[in-house]
């Protein structure tokens, strides 16, 4: 009978899973365990839970469904509901997003996020929403640092004459050419070879990516700047969109908010465990010299690098940039 009650429960399970009115594949290239991962997994439960299992999210990790290359297209014809691919694979849509890539733009993590949530932040989500999308909301990676091989980066000048990883972007090679550096653009893929057989001197990106793809065994010092920020939009297919009930788009934007509010804050714990270890690594062996900016030092890269602002005020829009800038005073 316990059997019989058992194998009921599950048919019945079964039977409500494939009850849902609505279908949501959320696509994205990362493991489950990261934040973004985690904040996917949990959007999914909150939907479920919200909805009363009328909207069923089923989330593909590790581009099982697709690269991020592609997925903005298939969201076009709704094969894919949902992603949340890095600012990067946004800017051939909306330029005005580089103001992401901007150097020294924002003071801390508060700063941010006053302008991720307010006014500029909404203006670009419209921008995205413009394009065929639906865009809901920002997820963390982190801020970025640098590391190089050569000489501790204190003082900005002390960047002049190496050679630094880029990604494809008109600000960051253009801020590095105001370093009197070299930027050199190769892909994600080929960094930890570039910086191991001295191709480059040096590279930036978030703690995640330098503890995660062991730059840091292959790079002598490691200057915390937060000087930029790397993050993903998550979006909806516009067709998906249409087609839903308001009282179910309601459910979907409270579970992205709550979602948003938990990935932040992974975001940050992953940040800080991942440093611990990237300085467990440097105080074991000696190989690593990590440099923190004092607050004078810091300025001093700030006043040099916004000196680059004004070449993209009409790339991304002077009161984007101003505004941005605002926020944090």
């Amino acid at each position: 009978m316990k059997v019989f009650k058992g194998l009921l429960s599950i048919a019945v399970a079964a039977s409500m899973s494939f009850a849902a009115d609505y279908v949501i594949k959320f696509s994205h290239v990362v493991s489950p365990n990261t934040p973004k991962g985690k904040a996917a997994d949990y959007f999914a439960k909150r939907v479920a839970e919200l909805s009363h299992g009328k909207i069923k999210v089923e989330v593909y990790p590790n581009a099982q469904l697709c690269g991020d290359k592609v997925v903005l297209r298939k969201m076009k014809f709704n094969a894919v509901q949902m992603a949340a691919p890095s600012f990067s694979k946004f800017t051939g849509l909306v330029p005005q997003l580089a103001l992401f890539d901007l150097p020294f733009l924002f003071n801390d993590d508060n700063h941010l996020h006053k302008v991720l949530d307010g006014e500029v932040g909404q203006k670009l989500l419209n921008m995205v929403n413009k394009k065929g999308y639906v865009a809901l909301a920002y997820w963390d990676n982190g801020f970025k640092q640098l590391t190089d091989s050569k000489r501790p980066l204190i003082k900005p000048e002390d960047a002049k004459g190496l050679k630094f990883r880029v990604m494809s972007s008109k600000v960051l090679i253009e801020q590095f050419k105001a370093l009197g550096a070299i930027p050199v653009v190769l892909p994600f893929s080929e960094v930890y070879s570039a910086l191991q057989q001295g191709v480059v001197d040096g590279q930036e990106n978030t703690i995640s990516n330098i503890y995660t793809k062991k730059f840091y065994e292959v790079q002598k010092y490691m200057t915390i700047s937060n000087h930029g920020y790397l993050g993903y939009m998550v979006v909806v297919s516009k067709k998906f969109w249409n087609k839903l009930p308001a009282d179910m788009k309601k459910v979907v934007k409270q579970a992205m908010k709550e979602a948003t509010e938990k990935e932040r804050v992974w975001a940050k714990e992953l940040n800080d465990s991942q440093f611990a270890k990237i300085k467990a690594y440097a105080d074991k062996t000696g190989k690593l010299q990590i440099i923190k900016l004092t607050k004078e030092q810091r300025q001093a890269w700030v006043k040099k690098l916004r000196s680059i602002y004004p070449k993209f005020y009409g790339m991304i829009g002077k009161d984007l940039i101003e505004k941005a800038i605002k926020a944090g005073e």
